[in-house]
């Protein structure tokens, strides 16, 4: 049904039954058809043209546009808005959005841009399809010259030379300016008034007010030519240059005109002077001798002076030209192909025959011009994809590309589908290569397709479809967090966690590797695709007793892959793997001879880093004593029995015993003597000897 053709049907229903007479019935039903946003807008006109003035203010109104949409409610509601993106991206206009009155935001320069060209988008604000339906119109803006700039001379200073013998009438020399205002304003060979402002004050020059050639108007001093061979005469005009503007602008220049002695014969003066165009077009299809270009360059000088030669300098490194040097006549030596070489630059010399020989230099540049003799060619000619089943239809399934050589309307490539088992359930863009599906597919599908390209030449390439599995399951873990207890002397390279995640997809989607994604200070490894956790360096209780980190396992899919976190926490359990460590050792104590009994003559302190039973230290006499006895817990030693003499001294070995199992222990020696007389620690040889048998055990006495 179309709304906007028919917004009402009215139909006849008639019933009858089988009797005789045969009775009838009639209903009159009316349908009114809802309206649906099936109509984008259109504009009154593709392409709007418009003038304004580089003056005019920011608000002034250019043009209005008109765009219809013949839907109802917000689906005929029209919108307007530049396309910043294709056109004004400095802002220079701005259109309102529901008039469509285009206006000027920011002050114009026509010298810098004398048009604008602008992409206005009309849309409606239909919901369906997201965004609405739009069109777009072109606005043509030209911009009209107000005269706001005076004329510029092309050199700030033009040095000439001229003989004394110059006759009248001869030209010396062309100044130029030109005006950047256009029109009646800034066309030069019209506008612009030259005229000698000072400098002349005998008469000897004169200018061309129209075109600023200026020519001597006498004679040049031949009673003095004597003089002239000595001495420089110089020459400085004032020029000024007017255009024919209200009220008109003048620009001034100082040109110096020298003559530096009298020449009486002509001399090579003249360097030779390009007249040709330095740009050439040839088709690439020519045969071999085809007249590409006529090289022309004019020398002033008279007799061999002014006879010009022509050579290729550079360039034609693939001698695929060659120049007549007399006439200048370029032709071809070899065919031409756009597809290897499209442009040329030849750097051409134009040498006259004077002596010293003067010359000018010319870049002629040569563009071949493409025909259509390039078939096109697909990047592959066997394309292998996949495509997941059970997709709703238009969902993507390769993109095919092929390149044809040529330029212009000759590359430009259609692609479409051979007609074969299966391809109605597929579309092809014809101008991107994309394919899409048409409906939605079967795993167990398989089909072949030839893709074409235009219609003048084509080409064809085959793809070969595969429905594969979706990868819409994550691995699972078992449990959502792990945490083990390892004891701090595990080797190296030590296992202390398989994880396992199961992924319920098949082929790659279901393969599941395995990392870490946390610092784990280089104590410990994964497997990636076991999921076995690992020791990478030895552990110690004492510096880090606690390990958190994430495992993440993740499927190889190469299309969004899925994965899932679990968080590992390792406790590192404590080994007695430290000795006690006695805080001094030996340990001298005084101790007066009169010291009563039960008195604590001296105290020894050890440590132990291990924790718990591991560092909890017992402290012995390793030989019986009746007269010192040791606190086992503090490590004091009590003096239990009187001193017998006054010079009394004895040595005490004492033991520290963690309580591991087994237990580790050191050893002091306590030397205990009265004031009176202080024992000289000594060994019983001066020298030991031991013979230890290879690979004993630690620990071994």
């Amino acid at each position: 049904l179309d709304r906007e053709r028919a917004e009402v049907h009215r139909l006849v229903v008639e019933a009858w039954d089988g009797g005789s007479p045969r009775r009838r019935g009639r209903l009159r039903v009316s349908v009114r058809v809802l309206d649906e946003n099936d109509n984008a807008p259109t504009f009154s006109r593709g392409e709007y043209r418009a003038r304004l003035r580089e003056d005019a203010p920011p608000g002034t109104a250019v043009c209005r546009l008109r765009a219809t949409d013949p839907d109802l409610g917000a689906n005929g509601e029209v919108r307007y808005a530049i396309n910043r993106r294709q056109s004004d991206p400095d802002g220079y206009f701005a259109v309102e959005e529901r008039s469509g009155v285009l206006r000027l935001r920011r002050p114009l320069d026509r010298e810098t841009r004398a048009l604008h060209r602008l992409v206005v988008e009309a849309r409606d604000g239909g919901a369906e399809p997201e965004g609405g339906l739009s069109a777009q119109a072109f606005v043509r803006i030209e911009i009209e010259d107000i005269n706001d700039n005076q004329p510029v001379f092309e050199q700030d200073m033009y040095v000439t030379s001229i003989s004394s013998h110059t006759q009248p009438g001869t030209e010396v020399i062309n100044v130029v300016a030109t005006d950047r205002d256009s029109g009646i304003y800034g066309i030069v060979t019209e506008v612009v008034s030259y005229r000698i402002s000072s400098g002349d004050p005998h008469g000897k020059f004169s200018i061309d007010p129209q075109f600023g050639i200026i020519r001597t108007k006498k004679q040049l001093d031949h009673e003095t030519q004597a003089v002239f061979a000595d001495k420089q005469q110089e020459y400085t005009l004032h020029i000024s240059a007017e255009d024919c503007g209200s009220p008109p602008l003048t620009s001034l220049l100082v040109l110096d005109s020298l003559a530096v002695k009298i020449i009486i014969l002509d001399v090579n003066d003249n360097n030779p002077n390009f007249t040709s165009s330095p740009l050439s077009y040839v088709m690439e299809d020519v045969e071999v001798g085809f007249l590409v270009h006529h090289i022309i360059a004019k020398d002033p000088d008279e007799g061999r002076n002014g006879q010009v030669t022509y050579h290729i300098l550079s360039g034609n490194e693939n001698k695929a030209f060659v120049l007549d040097k007399i006439t200048g006549l370029l032709t071809t030596a070899q065919l031409l192909d756009r597809e290897i070489q499209e442009r040329y630059s030849l750097t051409v010399m134009a040498l006259d025959d004077g002596s010293p020989a003067l010359s000018a230099m010319q870049v002629l540049t040569i563009i071949v011009l493409d025909v259509n003799d390039e078939i096109p060619i697909f990047t592959k000619q066997l394309y292998e994809t996949a495509v997941h089943e059970n997709q709703d239809p238009g969902e993507f399934v390769v993109k095919v590309e092929a390149v044809d050589r040529d330029a212009g309307l000759n590359s430009l490539l259609w692609y479409k589908i051979l007609p074969g088992i299966g391809y109605e359930k597929f579309k092809m863009n014809s101008s991107s290569g994309e394919l899409v599906t048409t409906a939605s597919l079967d795993r167990e599908s398989q089909e072949v397709f030839s893709i074409k390209g235009s219609p003048s030449r084509s080409s064809t390439a085959q793809l070969y479809l595969t429905v594969l599995d979706e990868n819409d399951h994550s691995p699972l873990f078992a449990k959502t967090q792990y945490q083990i207890s390892v004891t701090e002397d595990l080797e190296e390279g030590s296992a202390i966690l398989d994880l396992c995640a199961s992924d319920e997809d098949d082929g790659l989607n279901g393969e599941v590797m395995y990392s870490l994604i946390d610092n784990t200070f280089g104590a410990f490894a994964i497997n990636s695709v076991t999921g076995s956790i690992v020791t990478t360096k030895a552990l110690d209780q004492e510096t880090k007793s606690q390990y958190t980190f994430r495992v993440v396992a993740s499927d190889c899919s190469t299309h969004l892959p899925r994965s899932t976190t679990v968080s590992v926490v390792v406790h590192i359990e404590d080994v007695n793997d430290n000795d006690p460590i006695f805080l001094q050792n030996p340990i001298r104590a005084f101790v007066p001879a009169e010291t009563p009994v039960n008195e604590t003559v001296a105290t020894v302190r050890a440590e132990d880093v291990d924790l718990g039973s591991n560092g909890a230290i017992v402290f012995n006499l390793m030989i019986a004593e009746t007269v010192f006895q040791i606190d086992v817990k503090t490590g004091d030693i009590i003096l239990r029995e009187p001193l017998a003499s006054k010079d009394f001294s004895t040595q005490l070995l004492v033991t520290a015993s963690d309580q591991g199992v087994p237990p580790r222990t050191a050893t002091a020696m306590v030397i205990i003597f009265t004031e009176e007389h202080e024992e000289e620690i000594s060994f019983s040889h001066s020298l030991y000897e031991a013979s230890v048998p290879e690979n004993s055990a630690a620990g071994g006495h």
